[in-house]
């Protein structure tokens, strides 16, 4: 939740008339969703936000994430025109889990202008000591299971569903706040003719999988939806413990999550790999819903539920976002069992290009796999460190 009662002092920068203050009020906060959308006007890669999920993200509603977190929004304006943003996070599930006293950062927005930037991130860093941190990290909005990472390269398309966005400049702000990059992420982009005519070791990886275990694969089951989401979600959580970074999903999380994806999920685009009954296995491509949202200003009432609906069938992109086995059986291709039998109802649904994303630098068996499969690195976002 918003944490105004330890909220650091209004900062300014005496070489102009810049001053970062703490978000307080309705008209701060009005402000600081406001200036998104005028750093980006004329951008015709930006895809506006969903307002309504954005300000729950940003500590401004209710999100389930905030029950096991603290933040604090900052606005930077100089000579009283608003010109910079950030939040300073404290996710008390990170700590606990990594045993660590890191603060994060995110929904960064700005200015071309250091001045700017510094005044923002000392803000921020002077709140999380505050709070007892001593190392931040970031952008994460507003943690590593939402969305990660500052785009570095990639610039020349928009992003896919849930990928972040942001000018090009941002980079050198960020760095010349003291930030060094501490991991990549990767955005790979194939076509469904390259993901359906595989290298021909790993086909045998899918064939012996297969018969090894005796996997059976199904999409997920529209009469028992919420079942095989939680299903998904849970095995979400479990295959990830050892992944870089990562935290589990409380379970308000794992509800709020399997929520939003029952309006969003295309069941044949889903695949849940069951050994004796059990689901072992599961991943699920998200249709690229920005072909669609890019003209819709970001809001989804009255009648933009509609429109999201009614315009599936045009989208010809599908994220591949995570295929996940548990863990007793991730050195053993089942991943690759389950994402194989999305692919036959994929081209029939009209998806031209699949792109894997989330792809961690420092995971170099998904790379190494997904690379053999002809697909090319398009996007790297950059997850940056700095000690407080």
């Amino acid at each position: 939740m918003m944490n105004d009662s330890t909220a650091t002092p209004a900062t300014a920068n005496s070489s102009s008339a810049i001053q970062c203050t703490p978000v307080r009020s309705w008209f701060d906060r009005r402000a600081f969703m406001k200036l998104e959308r005028e750093l980006y006007a004329g951008d015709p890669n930006w895809v506006t936000p969903l307002w309504s999920e954005r300000k729950q993200l940003c500590g401004f509603g209710s999100h389930p994430f905030y029950k096991d977190a603290d933040s604090q929004a900052f606005l930077a304006r100089k000579n009283g025109r608003v010109v910079g943003r950030v939040v300073a996070i404290v996710n008390h599930a990170h700590n606990r889990h990594h045993k660590e006293t890191r603060g994060f950062f995110g929904f960064f927005e700005c200015i071309d202008d250091v001045d700017v930037s510094r005044c923002l991130f000392d803000a921020a860093a002077d709140w999380l000591r505050r709070q007892g941190m001593t190392d931040v990290r970031g952008p994460v909005n507003p943690s590593l299971n939402y969305e990660v990472g500052l785009l570095v390269d990639g610039f020349d398309t928009p992003p896919t569903f849930l990928i972040p966005y942001n000018h090009a400049y941002y980079g050198a702000l960020i760095e010349a706040c003291g930030f060094e990059k501490c991991q990549d992420v990767f955005c790979y982009d194939a076509t469904m003719d390259q993901l359906a005519t595989v290298d021909p070791k790993l086909k045998f990886v899918i064939e012996e999988s297969t018969r090894r275990f005796k996997v059976t694969c199904r999409p997920i089951d529209r009469a028992r939806f919420d079942e095989d989401v939680q299903a998904f979600l849970q095995i979400y959580n479990e295959s990830l413990q050892r992944t870089w970074g990562y935290v589990p999903m409380s379970h308000e999380e794992l509800v709020h999550q399997s929520k939003q994806l029952k309006l969003l999920i295309v069941p044949e685009l889903t695949s849940i790999a069951e050994i004796d009954g059990e689901p072992v296995g599961a991943g699920f491509g998200l249709l690229d819903y920005n072909q669609l949202l890019i003209h819709m200003n970001g809001h989804l009432l009255p009648f933009g539920w509609l429109k999201l609906l009614r315009g599936k069938r045009k989208i010809d992109r599908l994220r591949l976002v995570s295929t996940n086995v548990l863990p007793k059986y991730q050195s053993w291709g089942l991943g690759l069992v389950t994402l194989a039998r999305i692919l036959p109802d994929a081209i029939e649904f009209g998806i031209h290009t699949g792109e894997f994303s989330w792809v961690l630098e420092s995971n170099r068996l998904s790379r190494g796999t997904i690379e053999r499969g002809g697909a090319q690195k398009m996007k790297t976002q950059r997850i940056y460190d700095r000690k407080l």
